[in-house]
C-alpha cells in the first residue's frame, strides 16, 4: 500500500500483556492519540501504531499461572487491550502483536543484517538480572543494590552464554546525531539524561537468551532466542512492512515521533538508533519521553507494585472524554502528574460540568425556548461579538504550536481561560434571557454568536475530547458548509457561511441531553 507524500508516523511503546492496561499506560496512549488526531486535522496522512510486547518471560509465566498456552493467552489479552483503547477513543491505525508472523520475519531479517555488519558477537556473561525490566543491570544504575524502576524485586544472578550487540562502538556516532538533531530527544530533561549516559560510556548489550521455547529464534543460531528489548523495538518497523512489504515500509518510515515513558528513554534514544545505524536504516525524527502518573501519596501507578487503576473503571462511569480531559489537562505530558478520585471529581465538576457542559446546555436551551431551534438569516449577524476583542487567529496559531510540542495542558488551559470564558462572559454581559422579553432580534444575534462559539470550541477541543467536540459541532447544521471529518485546526478562526442555523442536537422535553452530569458525591478522601 503506497501512501501520500505528506505522512506522519506516530507510535507508542508496546505493552506487556501480563495484565490489563492501567491509567499510566492509558496516559501515554491518550497523549499519542491527541497528537495523531491533531496531525490529521493539520492535513497529514497519519499512521498511528500501537501493540503488545508478547515475546517475554513475564507473559509465559502469567499464561502458565492461568493454565493456558502462551499464544491463546496473548491473543486474548490483545483483544482486551484493544477493547480498552477503543473505549478511550484511541484512533490507532494498526495494532501489532509481536507473536505475529510479520514481526517474526522482520526481526530475523533485521538481526541478520546487524550480524552481517559485524556488530553482534557471542560471549559468556554473568550479571544481575531484573525480571521487571527484563534487562541485565550494571552496578552504576542500581540504587542501594536494587533496580530503580522495580525496587521491590530482588535481582537475580544469571550466568549464560549469549549474543551481544556492540553498543559500545556507537557512542561517537550517537553523540554526533544528538548534536546535529537537537530535536531528536524531547523534552530537554530527557536529552540531558541520554547525553550524560552516552558520554559516560556505553556497555555492550545482551540480545539473545538460551533455552527459551517462546520467542523468535536467532537465524544464525536457532538455540538462541532474540532478547526482549532487541525484539520489541523492532515492532516500529515490522508493523509497517519491514521484512514483508518494502514499498509500505519505504513510504512510512522513519517515524516522526516515538511516544514512550521516560523510564525507557535510554533504549529508544541509545540502543534503538544504534541498532538502526548498524542495519543501515534511517533514524526516527523524534523521541518524546512522557512523565509518570502518581497516586495521591506520591507512589507511581504501576502494575508491578499493585497500584494500578483500570481506566475502564473510570471511563465507564464518567465517559471517555472526561477521562481524556483530566489527564491531558491535569498532568503535564512532558512531566509528572497525579490522580485521585477526589481531584478527578473537582476537575470534572469545575471544567466540564459547570463550564463546558453548561455552556452547551444554556445555548441550546435558549435557542429552543426563544426561537424553537431556528436562527434564520444567520450570515447577516456579526458573529464575532462574543470574542470581545480576543484575537482568535493568533490564539489558534499559538495553540497549534503548543499541541505540536505536546504541551497539552497549556493548550487546554488557554482554550478554557480564553475561549470558553469569552463565551460565558458574553452570555452574562448580553443577558439573552432578558433580551428575549424586549428585543428578539438582538436576542437572535446573541444566539448566532453562541452557536459560532460552540463551533469554534468544537474544533479546538477535537483532538482532546473527540466525542464531545463532535456533539458540539453537530449541535447546529454546520455540516452544510463543512463536514466534521474535514475540519482542521485553522478552521476555528474562519467563520462558516451557513445562512440559516438550526438546532440539530438531541433534544428531550425541550432541553439538550446533559453531556457531563455533575458528580454530586465528590469523594471526601482519595
Amino acid at each position: 500500500m503506497m501512501r501520500e507524500a505528506k505522512t506522519f508516523y506516530v507510535t507508542t511503546a508496546i505493552d506487556y500483556p501480563n495484565s490489563r492496561p492501567h491509567i499510566g499506560t492509558a496516559f501515554e496512549k491518550i497523549g499519542a492519540d491527541v497528537q495523531a488526531r491533531f496531525r490529521r486535522m493539520e492535513g497529514y496522512d497519519v499512521h498511528f501504531q500501537m501493540g503488545n510486547d508478547e515475546n517475554t518471560n513475564k507473559v509465559t509465566l502469567r499464561a502458565r499461572e492461568l493454565g493456558m498456552e502462551t499464544k491463546p493467552y496473548v491473543d486474548d489479552m490483545a483483544h482486551q487491550f484493544r477493547e480498552v483503547w477503543n473505549a478511550l477513543e484511541i484512533s490507532f491505525d494498526d495494532f501489532i502483536q509481536t507473536s505475529e508472523t510479520r514481526h517474526h520475519n522482520g526481526c530475523r531479517k533485521f538481526i541478520q543484517a546487524v550480524y552481517d555488519a559485524g556488530d553482534i558477537f557471542k560471549k559468556a556473561y554473568t550479571g544481575l538480572y531484573c525480571d521487571g525490566c527484563e534487562e541485565f543491570k550494571t552496578e552504576k544504575v542500581l540504587v542501594e543494590g536494587r533496580c530503580p524502576n522495580h525496587p521491590h524485586l530482588t535481582l537475580r544472578a544469571v550466568e549464560e552464554e549469549n549474543y551481544f550487540f556492540r553498543l559500545s562502538a556507537f557512542g561517537d556516532r550517537l553523540r554526533a546525531h544528538y548534536d546535529a538533531h537537537p530535536e531528536f530527544i524531547q523534552p530537554e530533561s530527557r536529552r540531558n539524561e541520554i547525553i550524560n549516559l552516552v558520554e559516560g560510556g556505553l556497555q555492550d548489550v545482551a540480545i539473545t537468551r538460551k533455552g527459551f521455547t517462546w520467542g523468535i529464534p536467532a537465524p544464525f543460531d536457532p538455540d538462541q532466542t532474540i532478547y526482549v528489548w532487541f525484539d520489541a523495538l523492532l515492532n516500529y518497523i515490522t508493523a509497517i512492512g519491514y521484512g514483508s512489504d518494502d514499498a509500505q515500509f519505504q513510504a512510512i518510515w522513519p517515524a516522526d515521533v516515538h511516544v514512550i515513558g521516560k523510564d525507557i528513554t535510554r533504549f529508544h534514544c541509545a540502543l534503538w538508533p544504534a541498532m538502526l545505524m548498524s542495519a543501515g536504516l534511517p533514524l526516527p525524527r523524534r523521541v518524546f519521553g512522557h512523565g509518570f502518573v502518581y497516586n495521591k501519596d506520591g507512589s507511581k501507578i504501576s502494575k508491578s507494585t499493585g497500584t494500578a487503576v483500570d481506566p475502564m473503571d473510570v471511563s465507564k462511569v464518567h465517559g471517555a472524554d472526561a477521562f481524556r480531559y483530566y489527564f491531558m489537562r491535569e498532568c503535564p505530558f512532558g512531566g509528572d502528574g497525579n490522580y485521585s478520585e477526589k481531584r478527578f471529581a473537582e476537575v470534572y465538576n469545575s471544567d466540564l460540568a459547570k463550564n463546558l457542559g453548561n455552556l452547551y446546555s444554556r445555548t441550546l436551551s435558549m435557542c429552543m425556548k426563544y426561537f424553537e431551534g431556528q436562527l434564520p438569516d444567520a450570515t447577516a449577524v456579526d458573529a464575532t461579538a462574543w470574542l470581545a476583542g480576543l484575537d482568535l487567529s493568533a490564539l489558534v496559531e499559538e495553540l497549534r504550536s503548543k499541541v505540536a510540542a505536546f504541551e497539552y495542558n497549556l493548550a487546554l488551559q488557554r482554550i478554557w481561560l480564553e475561549v470558553l470564558d469569552a463565551a460565558n462572559r458574553y452570555i452574562d454581559v448580553t443577558a439573552p434571557f432578558k433580551l428575549a422579553k424586549i428585543d428578539l432580534e438582538a436576542c437572535k444575534a446573541v444566539m448566532v454568536n453562541l452557536a459560532e462559539a460552540l463551533r469554534v470550541i468544537a474544533i479546538l477541543i477535537k483532538p482532546f475530547t473527540p466525542k464531545t467536540a463532535e456533539i458540539f459541532y453537530r449541535s447546529f447544521n454546520f455540516e452544510q458548509a463543512q463536514p466534521w471529518e474535514q475540519v482542521g485546526y485553522r478552521d476555528a478562526a474562519t467563520r462558516l457561511a451557513v445562512p440559516d442555523l438550526h438546532v440539530t442536537a438531541e433534544i428531550v422535553a425541550g432541553k439538550p441531553v446533559p453531556l457531563f452530569p455533575r458528580i454530586d458525591d465528590e469523594p471526601a478522601q482519595s
